[in-house]
């Protein structure tokens, strides 16, 4: 089954699509570790994605669709797959639509869609910190480190990411806004479309993620 992950930043997408991919046996596909894989092969796509990385410059969507189309064309994407953080855009969507028709998988099976109040998604993002030696994450209030601004793993230092910064939060929710909810409408009218209350913990969500999984996978 092709099930893509919907969210603003700090929905917890990345951690339900984890959790997902390890019941299922699915892999997890995000947009990060596509171009990451792409740059490591040092093909001529991967050489092309590198060079619009290297300057600074957002990947565009014809670009990062060729991308996709490569990783879905690797053994281990048989099956289907879990999507985090792509398609983004409404754009992305319909290329991602025609690629899976073109391919013969009969398009995407289930959207979730992880709804998370603004005010929440600020403080949860605003408050983790990243060791800076192993990429451990933490969360002030949830997940504090034993030592202040020192990684429970590594004995590394803690930072706050410039993007986990209040304002920058705020902008980038307000793009999340921008360009998403067009796609959410289209998903929402072709009818596949799960609304998932991310509020809870981590295991509550993913029961309810699970269930409607279960749900689409009987229908």
């Amino acid at each position: 089954m092709m099930i893509v992950f919907l969210g603003p930043p700090g929905a917890g997408k990345g951690t339900q699509a984890a959790k997902l991919s390890a019941k299922y046996g699915l892999p997890k596909v995000s947009t990060g570790d596509m171009l990451r894989q792409a740059v490591a092969a040092g093909s001529q796509l991967g050489q092309q994605v590198k060079a619009i990385m290297d300057a600074g410059d957002l990947v565009d969507d014809q670009t990062m669709g060729e991308v996709v189309k490569e990783r879905l064309a690797q053994p281990d994407a048989a099956g289907g797959v879990v999507m985090d953080g792509y398609p983004r855009t409404r754009v992305q969507a319909e290329f991602f639509d025609q690629l899976l028709t073109d391919s013969g998988r009969g398009g995407v099976g289930l959207v979730l869609l992880l709804t998370v109040a603004e005010d929440l998604l600020v403080d949860r993002l605003s408050k983790r910190r990243v060791c800076l030696q192993c990429g451990a994450n933490y969360h002030l209030e949830f997940k504090a480190p034993v030592s202040d601004d020192v990684c429970d793993c590594c004995a590394g230092g803690l930072i706050q990411r410039d993007d986990d910064k209040e304002d920058v939060v705020r902008e980038r929710l307000r793009v999340y806004r921008e360009l998403t909810e067009p796609l959410v409408a289209y998903y929402r009218a072709w009818g596949h479309l799960r609304e998932i209350d991310g509020t809870d913990s981590i295991e509550d969500v993913f029961t309810r993620v699970d269930a409607a999984v279960a749900r689409a996978a009987a229908a």
